[in-house]
């Protein structure tokens, strides 16, 4: 704390450009830096009076690391093409048989994810469809359970309207069913015969 009360004064007493960097005994960071500049400015002009570069180093090993990507980015390119057949001149033999076994275990790869999605989707498709089926089921016991009760009729009076009475539907694939809920109360005794239920 005192060393960065220091810095402090000596910049605002004396006008310097002071830049300041420690590290403790724990390994806690401290820096200071003069308002007026910035610690990357000192270091440049710190290099220039000195005349020792502080970046060679580190170029150094940022150049040889952009190198080594650049040559492999160059092997996957050569691999990519020759996986499509191409580049396959300088090749000999041994390597034009690795190159067929990975292009077969690459096949093989994907037959295998294409299998396992087909037979995910068909399981899927499969549960859909006996979820459907049950639904239908219900939907039939239920319709069956209201003609028992009388809740729900059918018209046949024997006359030509019997098919418009049924409602089939799409070529008759399906049947259905009205249902007489009387709510008027001069209505709750009433017995109501088959001839007087007529669909328009």
């Amino acid at each position: 704390g005192g060393i960065l009360k220091k810095a402090r004064e000596l910049t605002v007493l004396c006008d310097a450009e002071v830049s300041l960097i420690m590290f403790s005994s724990t390994g806690k960071f401290s820096e200071y830096c003069s308002p007026t500049t910035t610690t990357k400015k000192v270091f440049d002009r710190y290099q220039q009076v000195s005349g020792i570069n502080l970046w060679n180093s580190h170029y150094e090993k940022m150049q040889n690391h952009l190198n080594k990507l650049k040559d492999d980015n160059n092997n996957l390119r050569r691999e990519i093409r020759q996986r499509m057949g191409e580049d396959l001149n300088d090749l000999d033999i041994d390597e034009l048989r690795g190159l067929e076994q990975n292009l077969d275990n690459s096949v093989k790869i994907v037959r295998e994810r294409k299998y396992h999605v087909i037979n995910t989707q068909t399981d899927t498709y499969k549960k859909k469809l006996k979820s459907l089926d049950e639904h239908h089921n219900d939907l039939v016991r239920a319709l069956e359970g209201k003609d028992d009760n009388g809740d729900c009729a059918l018209v046949d009076n024997g006359g030509p309207d019997y098919e418009t009475a049924l409602g089939w539907a799409n070529g008759g694939s399906q049947m259905f069913a009205f249902c007489i809920q009387p709510c008027q109360p001069n209505l709750q005794d009433t017995r109501y015969g088959s001839h007087n239920l007529r669909l328009a």
